[in-house]
């Protein structure tokens, strides 16, 4: 009788150990690790996973992640946060947020949100600004900029001639800086709902 591939469940395994340690275990920390009781039944494994293209091999010979190692499944068919609907049984892609949310990795760096001055835009206090650094940008962008020796994120407008900051809550003022030191561009956001 054939054995069941467990690959996928497997995979898990190491993309969590991954998530935990940062590397990718050796041959006797991945036997242990999925309770294989030889060494080679690890090498198998590992050797089906970079051919699917989870795994590979560094110049000096180490294991390492690739994208697709990163990739998470996502659900075709959108959850409705109103009224419930029926749930059908549609397929998943496959969706890496490193790639999603990172573009250009050399000039792109985090900044956490604190306040409520951009709620209306979707930037809640707690959450991550994803940033492109750049010295310039259009009217419309919502941008990281230096006031005195603070950053803030607001919307990039033009008013009579000049650039100024708009927050996106009506409770707060905008910011008419002179000079208007723009630091980076906010390309996208996130939240971590844990605690």
């Amino acid at each position: 009788m054939a054995r069941t591939n467990r690959d996928s469940s497997h995979l898990s395994a190491l993309q969590d150990y991954y998530a935990r340690h940062r590397l990718i275990p050796s041959y006797s920390a991945i036997s242990a690790l999925l309770g294989f009781s030889a060494k080679n039944a690890a090498a198998a494994l590992v050797r089906r996973l970079e051919e699917a293209g989870y795994l590979r091999r560094t110049p000096d010979k180490r294991l390492t992640p690739t994208e697709r190692f990163f990739e998470r499944p996502r659900s075709i068919s959108a959850v409705r946060a109103g009224m419930p609907e029926e749930a059908s049984d549609t397929s998943a892609d496959m969706v890496n947020l490193e790639a999603l949310l990172v573009h250009k990795p050399s000039i792109t760096f985090f900044v956490p949100i604190k306040g409520d001055s951009m709620c209306e835009a979707g930037l809640m206090d707690g959450d991550t600004a994803i940033c492109e650094r750049k010295q310039r940008a259009d009217a419309g962008d919502i941008v990281v900029a230096l006031l005195g020796n603070e950053m803030t994120i607001k919307t990039l407008i033009k008013e009579r001639g000049r650039y100024v900051l708009k927050p996106e809550n009506k409770d707060f003022p905008i910011l008419r800086p002179e000079p208007l030191e723009i630091l980076g561009v906010v390309t996208g956001s996130f939240r971590s709902y844990r605690r």
